[in-house]
C-alpha cells in the first residue's frame, strides 16, 4: 500500500503524512503550524507563504522531487504580478502537496513571531572605532601649480590631520570633484582605518558632515541573526533586531547543513544565498527602525560558528563534516561588505572575527573578548548554549576550549509540543511538590497560570506551546517533584499519585496544560526528556572533558552565555546536571555574549588585535576524539548525573530517591554504586 506524502515544516519539525491534493495550508493548519492566513484560503492576502526546499534531507530521511508541489496556478500568478513574490515561494493556500516534501515558513508567514532574545547588554566599552570623520579644507586647483583633486586631498588630510598614504576605492572618483566644489573646496570624509594598516577613504561629504556614521555588529547563529547598529561616534546602540536564519529549512543542527550540501549540488551555494538575503533584510529593517541613511553605514562586525562562517563566506563546509575538520582559514577577516553580497554602502567594511578551531568558531572568540575568562583570577566555565555548544574553562594562566553537539532539543526543537520563543510559548514552570499540579508562565505575560487575570493577559496568544526555557524547567520541577526519577522516566498516576500522568505509548506522559478549544493540551512525554537528556549529556561531557584536562573536579564559577543561556534558570539547569555543581550565586548569566563581543570589536578596534593574539595561545579540545567523553556522555544521561554526586546541589535542593523502572533498581542505588572514590 502506497503510503500518503510526508510533510515535514521548518523551523517548527512538525511532521505529518497527507493525501496527494491537500493545501499546504491545510496540513500546516492540521499538524498546529504556526502559518498566518486571513483571507480563507482564497489567495488574497498572501500571508500564508512559504518556501519549499528541494533535495536530498538525510536528517528528515527524504528526498525532495522538484514537483512535490502542484504547479504555479492562476492565483499565484495573479497575485505575483500585482504585489510580487519573492523567488521560490508560493502561497500555502494555493500549493497542493503531491510527494513528500520540506517547507519552511518564514517569520514573515508565522501568527507568533519569534522573539529573538539577543539584545544588546549594557556595557562599557573605550571608544576607539574603525571610521572616523576629518574636516578638511583643500586647496583650490591652480593653474601654476597643476595637480589633482585627490592629490591636494591627500595633502590636507595629511597637513590637517596627519593621515599618511590615503587608499582611495576607485568607485569614489566619480563624486569626488563634484562634492569638493559643492563644498566650496572644505569636506568631510569619513576615513577606516585600524591600527597601522593603510588609512581609506570611505565616504565624503561638502562642507561640515554634522550627521552621524554607524556599523553594525553581527551574531550570526545556526538559529537566529542577531544585530545591532551603533552610533561611531558615541558608541550607542540605536537598534538592535534578529530574524530567524533562513537556513533552518536545509536542517535544524550544523551537520545537517553540511549533509545538505554534500548530498545536493549547489547546496552550498543555496545556503549563502539564504543566509546572506535573510541579513540584508535584518539590516534594511535596522536601518528603517532607527530612521537613519543605509549608506552611512560604513563599519560591521560579525561572529559566527566555524559552519555558518564558511557558508557566509561562500565556502563549502564539506572538510568541517569529517575529521580532522579543517577549516578553510582561521584567521581574522578584513574584507569590504560588497564582497559578501551585502547590501549596504560599497565602501563598508567588514571584520570577522577568528575563529578558534575546527568546531570553535568567531563566536566563541567573541565571548572570549566579552567575558575575558583568559583574564580572570579565579577558574571560570563560560558555556555559550545553543545548538552548538561552545565550552570554554581557564583562567589568566590557561584557557581552555571545545564544542558540544547538543542539538535543537533547548530551543524547543524535538519536543512534542515543542515551539521557538514566541508569544504564547510557556518560559517558565513550578510544580508543587506535594499536590503535583503545575503553574507556568508564558511569553507576553507576566502573570502566572494560576494568578488572577491569566486568563484576559493570554486571551490574543492563547497557549500554544513551550519554549527552550520551558522544557528545562518543566523537566527539572518534575525530577523535584518526584514525577521522574534519576534515569528520566515518568511514572504512572500510581506511582507518583496524580492523574495528571496519563498513558503515552509504552511510557508515560505528564499533562501540563489540560487544553481548551482554542489551545492545544500540552504534555511532557519520555521521548520529550530523553531529547533534553541527549543534548545536556553532550554540554555536560563538553564541561567535564575541560576540567579532566586541568585535573580538577569543580569550578569556582559559571557564566551561561547566549539568548538561551541568559533565561536558563541556574537551579534547574543544575537539577538537570547541564553543568558541574556549583555554589548557585556563582552560576551568572551574560546575555548575549557573542554579540557583545561584536560591538566591542566594532567600537574599539585595539581589542581586534588583542582577541586575535589570544585565540592564539586557547588549547583546542576535539570532543570527537577524546576517549573519555563518551563515558562522562553516558554518566551525564542520568538527572542531574550517575556518576558526580552534585553535593552543593543536594544542600539545598530535594531530589527525590525514586525508580519507575519497575524491572530494575532504584535510582539511588545505581547512582551510590557508580560515584567515584
Amino acid at each position: 500500500m502506497t503510503k500518503d506524502p510526508l510533510v515535514i515544516f521548518t523551523p517548527s519539525g512538525k511532521r505529518g503524512r497527507f493525501p496527494v491534493g491537500t493545501p499546504v495550508l491545510t496540513a500546516a493548519r492540521q499538524l498546529g503550524v504556526d502559518l498566518d492566513s486571513v483571507c480563507g484560503g482564497r489567495g488574497i492576502c498572501s500571508k500564508c507563504q512559504v518556501t519549499p526546499s528541494y533535495g536530498e534531507f538525510p536528517k528528515h530521511g527524504v528526498h525532495v522531487e522538484a514537483d512535490a508541489l502542484s504547479d504555479w496556478n492562476s492565483v499565484e500568478e495573479r497575485y505575483d504580478q500585482k504585489r510580487g513574490l519573492p523567488k521560490g515561494r508560493r502561497l500555502g493556500c494555493q500549493a497542493l502537496i503531491q510527494r513528500d516534501v520540506v517547507i519552511d515558513v518564514p517569520a514573515e508567514s508565522q501568527v507568533h513571531k519569534q522573539v529573538v532574545r539577543k539584545r544588546a547588554e549594557v556595557r562599557d566599552i573605550v571608544l576607539n572605532p574603525a571610521v572616523k570623520l576629518f574636516y578638511v579644507e583643500v586647496t583650490e586647483p591652480d593653474m601654476h601649480d597643476p595637480s589633482g583633486d585627490l592629490e591636494r586631498l591627500e595633502i590636507a588630510l595629511k597637513k590637517e590631520w596627519g593621515i599618511n598614504g590615503l587608499q582611495v576605492d576607485i568607485h569614489l572618483l566619480p563624486e569626488l570633484q563634484g562634492t569638493l566644489r559643492k563644498g566650496n573646496w572644505a569636506v568631510t570624509a569619513a576615513i577606516h582605518q585600524v591600527g597601522d594598516s593603510a588609512p581609506h577613504l570611505l565616504r565624503l561629504w561638502p562642507g561640515l558632515y554634522e550627521g552621524s556614521i554607524f556599523g553594525i555588529a553581527t551574531d550570526l547563529g545556526s538559529t537566529t541573526i542577531a544585530s545591532h547598529l551603533c552610533d561611531l561616534q558615541t558608541g550607542e546602540v540605536i537598534a538592535s533586531s534578529g530574524t530567524m536564519n533562513p537556513q533552518i529549512r536545509y536542517g535544524e543542527d550544523l551537520m545537517s547543513r553540511v549533509s545538505y550540501a554534500m548530498m545536493n549540488e549547489g547546496g552550498a551555494q543555496e545556503m549563502t544565498h539564504a543566509v546572506r538575503e535573510g541579513m540584508n533584510s535584518l539590516f534594511d529593517e535596522l536601518a528603517q527602525e532607527a530612521g537613519i541613511d543605509k549608506a552611512a553605514i560604513l563599519d560591521s562586525v560579525f561572529v559566527m560558528n566555524p559552519v555558518m562562517h564558511h557558508l557566509f563566506l561562500g565556502i563549502d563546509p564539506y572538510e568541517l563534516g569529517q575529521a580532522p575538520f579543517a577549516l578553510a582559514t582561521s584567521s581574522a577577516l578584513a574584507l569590504r561588505t560588497s564582497d559578501l553580497g551585502l547590501n549596504l554602502h560599497p565602501s563598508t567594511r567588514a571584520y570577522i572575527l577568528p575563529c578558534i578551531a575546527g568546531h570553535v568558531g568567531a563566536d566563541a572568540a567573541a565571548v572570549t573578548l566579552s567575558e575575558a575568562p583568559d583574564k580572570s583570577e579565579d577558574l571560570v566555565l563560560v558555556v555559550d548554549v545553543g545548538t552548538n555548544a561552545e565550552i570554554q574553562l581557564g583562567n589568566r594562566d590557561r584557557l581552555l576550549a571545545c564544542s558540544s553537539p547538543t542539538g535543537p532539543a533547548f530551543e524547543g526543537a524535538q519536543i512534542s509540543a515543542g515551539q521557538r520563543a514566541a508569544p504564547g510559548a510557556i518560559e517558565r514552570v513550578e510544580i508543587d511538590p506535594e499536590t503535583k499540579e503545575p503553574r507556568f508562565r508564558v511569553i507576553g505575560s507576566d502573570l502566572w497560570s494560576d494568578e488572577d487575570g491569566f486568563e484576559a493577559a493570554i486571551a490574543t496568544t492563547g497557549i500554544t506551546g513551550i519554549c527552550g526555557s520551558g522544557i528545562i524547567e518543566a523537566i527539572a520541577e518534575m525530577r523535584m517533584a518526584g514525577i521522574v526519577d534519576a534515569s528520566g522516566l515518568i511514572g504512572s498516576a500510581e506511582q507518583v499519585g496524580s492523574t495528571r500522568c496519563i498513558p503515552d505509548g509504552r511510557t508515560q506522559a505528564y499533562i501540563l496544560w489540560e487544553g481548551r478549544d482554542d489551545s492545544p493540551q500540552i504534555t511532557v512525554t519520555n521521548p520529550d526528556i530523553r531529547a533534553i537528556q541527549m543534548a545536556k549529556a553532550a554540554l555536560y561531557a563538553g564541561a567535564r572533558l575541560l576540567m579532566d584536562k586541568l585535573d580538577t573536579d569543580q569550578v569556582d564559577r559559571v557564566v551561561l552565555a547566549g539568548a538561551f543561556g541568559a533565561h536558563i534558570s541556574p537551579k534547574h539547569a543544575m537539577v538537570l546536571g547541564m553543568i558541574p555543581d556549583c555554589p548557585l550565586e556563582k552560576v551568572t548569566s551574560a546575555g548575549n555574549a557573542a554579540g557583545t563581543g561584536a560591538r566591542i570589536a566594532l567600537l574599539n578596534t585595539t581589542t581586534r588585535a588583542e582577541i586575535e593574539a589570544t585565540v592564539k595561545r586557547i588549547e583546542k579540545v576535539e570532543t570527537a576524539i577524546e576517549p573519555r567523553f563518551q563515558e562522562h556522555f553516558v554518566n551525564a544521561s542520568a538527572l542531574p548525573n550517575a556518576a558526580e554526586p552534585f553535593t552543593l546541589l543536594r544542600e539545598i535542593v530535594p531530589l527525590p530517591d525514586v525508580s519507575f523502572n519497575t524491572g530494575g533498581e532504584g535510582a539511588g542505588s545505581a547512582r551510590r554504586r557508580r560515584r567515584r572514590g
